[in-house]
């Protein structure tokens, strides 16, 4: 009963957290708002989380959570490499056209500057190598010339997309990162079969 209880107050102030800190930002959220909105004591915080550091650590791993499966999601309609490397940025494409879209929760939490708890640093950096490494195993299963070289640079378009897409608040920004990403992939792999 109280194992139910203060993973209840956990998933209450999780939410709470994953609301108010992407639609307005980590800094400019206080501790007590996350607080009053999850409809807790700040004692539960502690309890749960030990601090608001804590807090927001998790908050990125489960945005983490969800973006890696949305991906894996869009990968799994595809048999071929190409495809789910494209696939990739398909999921980007159909996240930047729902209305709750704020931009990347790991740039826009990184964009708050130094004082970034450095849990949720490692978070972020964590996330971004899981999808380079992901780009690079697809890569390398395309039979690419140089697949490290590629998903490093499909990392980049990809991150040109949600940077376009976040503070130019440019629709096509992600669109134009899967065009890109498709010649990119498509040179790797033509001067490959050329050799």
């Amino acid at each position: 009963m109280v194992r139910a209880s203060v993973a209840s107050v956990r998933e209450r102030l999780l939410q709470a957290a994953d609301k108010l800190f992407y639609e307005e930002g980590i800094h400019a959220v206080g501790i007590d708002r996350v607080l009053e909105a999850a409809g807790v004591a700040k004692a539960s915080l502690y309890g749960a989380f030990g601090s608001k550091d804590n807090l927001v650590a998790a908050y990125l791993i489960g945005r983490s959570q969800q973006i890696r499966e949305r991906v894996h999601t869009e990968i799994a309609k595809h048999d071929d490499p190409r495809s789910q490397i494209l696939a990739v940025f398909d999921s980007l494409i159909g996240r930047t056209t729902e209305a709750s879209y704020r931009g990347c929760p790991f740039v826009n939490a990184c964009g708050e500057g130094p004082s970034l708890p450095s849990a949720a640093r490692a978070v972020s950096a964590d996330h971004r190598r899981w999808r380079q490494d992901l780009f690079v195993r697809l890569a390398t299963e395309l039979g690419a010339e140089d697949p490290s070289g590629l998903g490093k640079g499909l990392s980049l378009v990809y991150d040109g997309g949600v940077v376009g897409s976040s503070m130019d608040g440019d629709v096509n920004a992600p669109r134009m990162a899967r065009r890109l990403a498709e010649r990119l992939v498509d040179e790797r792999t033509a001067r490959r079969r050329k050799k």
